[in-house]
């Protein structure tokens, strides 16, 4: 599966500022796109026109497969189970006025046998911590049998453990099922982590994208949030990680 936009852009109204313009770039099976930026500079915004729930000012989005949204909160009016939550994700799949088929309850479960929650699916969803909600989430839109996953800062206020649960999944689901995956994010290093290439939304319209070696340098991500960044590697046996922290006392009220 593909995703493809081409001189994507997007602003409130005319004569206002562009949020980003003239973005191009691909994204094929398997690979995963992290949006990286301050508050306000367009990544939700930016993610909500690749899933069409907005229509972008300028540009297209081209793709020939079928794309899941996970929101970055989930607050259910009712305490559903866990496999009724998921099982939501086949409603285009079932007719109007029609009830789920035995064919919708088993993609149910592979999606959360796929995500490892099958032990979960009687619990009451209200009852789950937020990184086992946010893997509800993405089970749902696995039984919608998405090819392209778009997700909202998925590690929002989790902890470290829940944050590593749900980059894990993504990085397996993206390996061993060739979905796509486009998320935002606040910390560059899960873009490191996890991601292929990462788009760098500067404001006023600045755009960049590229490979996370490239768009995820010292240099870069000083000038996007505003502070200085310091990359580390490291070697744990025989596997390399590298994160980014932030010189906080070089930080400049403007």
């Amino acid at each position: 599966m593909r995703i493809d936009a081409q001189g994507l852009g997007f602003r409130y109204a005319a004569g206002l500022p562009w949020l980003f313009e003239n973005l191009s770039f691909s994204l094929a099976s398997g690979q995963t796109l992290v949006l990286l930026g301050r508050n306000g500079r367009g990544k939700t915004t930016l993610l909500k026109c690749l899933a069409k729930l907005i229509t972008p000012t300028a540009g297209s989005v081209r793709c020939n497969g079928v794309m899941g949204y996970v929101p970055q909160q989930f607050t259910p009016p009712f305490s559903y189970s866990v496999f009724d939550v998921v099982l939501m994700g086949r409603a285009r799949h079932v007719g109007v006025f029609s009830n789920p088929t035995s064919r919708d309850r088993a993609r149910t479960q592979e999606a959360l046998e796929l995500i490892g929650l099958a032990s979960f699916a009687k619990r009451p969803v209200t009852t789950l911590s937020g990184g086992e909600r946010q893997l509800v989430l993405i089970a749902r839109a696995l039984a919608a049998e998405a090819d392209i996953l778009l997700l909202d800062e998925p590690t929002s206020a989790l902890d470290f453990r829940n944050q590593a649960l749900v980059l894990s999944t993504l990085r397996r689901l993206a390996a061993e099922r060739q979905l796509t995956v486009i998320m935002t994010t606040h910390e560059p290093t899960h873009a490191l982590e996890v991601a292929d290439r990462a788009i760098l939304l500067h404001g006023s319209g600045m755009g960049e994208e590229g490979s996370v070696a490239s768009m995820c340098t010292e240099s870069k991500l000083s000038e996007l949030y505003g502070i200085s960044m310091k990359r580390l590697d490291y070697h744990t046996g025989y596997h390399h990680s590298s994160s980014i922290v932030a010189n906080y006392s070089s930080v400049k009220w403007t």
